[in-house]
């Protein structure tokens, strides 16, 4: 046999960098100011996973929260750091950079997280997981590790609190899993002299979150950050209860593609108060699954909401999903189209008037919290529309739900549902 080559891969980890590859756990959540070099650490940690894996076909991915985000920003690094080694073929069309020992390295959107169904995995980056529906990691993602035992980082910079924030604080509690954070005033890698400028061009909101890993700074371009920290402070979120003498009513958004999830707000009215009590949201499920739903909840229901592409028929069945929900035992109203802009106003309009239960809305919360405008990186400013990711359809519903207030009338203060079932 001949003599085994020794090939260095041509990256140098900055002093943090390397505390942090030598203390990694199974699992890992980091939190990372801009500029720490976490792109780089994580292309060249899973580089390192599938070339020492001792299994057979190691399989490494990374996941940005959009496909397009791995390739404009990862593939360029991951050709750099592995183009030494002999013999690595790359895959354009597939992101994916194949060994020679029949290791792999890939490139995934989590905006697209069922291309990774039926998969195993020896590692896993989630990058900028904050940006991420929980889902993916839950229903795909994770059980692709579980053959195997693979190894799973988070990492990325807050955004508020969301399923990041809860992941962050939950995984300090659990034995075996590595916890760390850091700040741009603690690491030294920006200077002084660039953070003093950065404090004077950006927002104080901005400056915390995006330099100082604060989980509390509003989110970027957030449509309700005001109307969310106003209920935060009046105590509009907290236990809601159910009033089993009024009507229930829903608001839906319903999704039209794989991956997309639907999602439905439960309502009530109470006064001059309007009750959130409650929050459901899935997706790959058939109209039959969120019925059953709605009628396994027990509620006593009013109105049920949609927007106006549930009238839209299916060439296959000349039917339209509103008839199909009606032989189902759902007669939505509709809600008449209207521009995003005309929604999200009439959302605001109503908000002070909302209170939201903090547990069964959870959920539904975190999509507001994250709803936001798109940001235009090249012109640094915002486009005049609202940026489609995991926490639209929750938003989306909301939407419809202040749309859908319009047109509720409220039954009379001495009128109640007769619950006698």
């Amino acid at each position: 046999m001949g003599k085994a080559q020794k090939i260095t891969i041509p990256y140098c980890p900055r002093p943090l960098q390397r505390e942090i590859h030598d203390n990694l756990q199974r699992f890992n959540v980091l939190v990372c100011h801009r500029r720490f070099g976490k792109s780089v650490f994580a292309i060249n940690e899973l580089v390192r996973d599938v070339l020492t894996c001792k299994l057979p076909k190691p399989r490494a991915a990374y996941i940005a929260p959009l496909y397009r985000q791995a390739k404009n920003v990862i593939w360029d690094y991951l050709k750099e750091y592995t183009r030494v080694i002999p013999g690595v073929v790359y895959n354009e069309s597939e992101l994916r950079a194949d060994f020679p020992s029949g290791a792999r390295v890939q490139l995934f959107g989590a905006d697209n997280a069922d291309t990774l169904r039926g998969i195993y995995l020896d590692s896993v980056v989630l990058d900028e997981y904050a940006q991420m529906s929980p889902r993916a990691w839950g229903e795909v993602i994770r059980p692709a590790l579980s053959d195997r035992k693979g190894k799973a980082i988070f990492i990325g910079t807050p955004m508020g609190h969301n399923n990041f924030f809860d992941l962050y604080e939950k995984a300090k509690t659990l034995p075996g899993w590595y916890v760390a954070m850091y700040k741009a005033s603690e690491t030294g890698i920006v200077d002084e002299e660039e953070l003093e400028a950065a404090r004077r061009e950006m927002t104080e909101d901005e400056y915390s979150q995006e330099y100082e890993c604060s989980w509390t700074a509003a989110v970027k371009g957030a449509y309700y950050a005001k109307e969310l920290q106003d209920a935060e402070e009046e105590n509009r979120i907290t236990g809601v209860p159910w009033d089993r003498g009024m009507p229930v009513h829903t608001s839906w958004d319903l999704g039209v593609s794989s991956g997309n999830e639907t999602a439905i707000w439960f309502w009530q009215q109470a006064g001059r108060e309007i009750h959130m009590i409650d929050y459901y949201e899935a997706s790959n499920e058939g109209l039959q699954h969120y019925i059953d739903i709605i009628k396994d909840k027990k509620y006593s229901y009013g109105e049920h909401y949609a927007p106006h592409d549930i009238e839209a028929r299916e060439l296959t069945t000349g039917r339209s999903r509103k008839d199909t929900a009606y032989t189902m035992g759902i007669d939505f109203r509709v809600i008449p189209l209207s521009s995003i802009e005309d929604g999200i106003h009439a959302a605001k309009t109503i908000f002070s008037r909302v209170w939201f239960d903090d547990k069964k809305c959870a959920r539904g919360l975190d999509c507001l919290r994250n709803y936001r405008r798109e940001f235009n990186d090249k012109r640094q400013t915002f486009f005049p529309r609202p940026l489609h990711d995991w926490s639209s359809n929750g938003a989306d519903s909301f939407r419809y739900f202040a749309m859908a207030y319009e047109d509720y009338k409220p039954l009379p203060d001495n009128i109640r549902v007769n619950t006698d079932i």
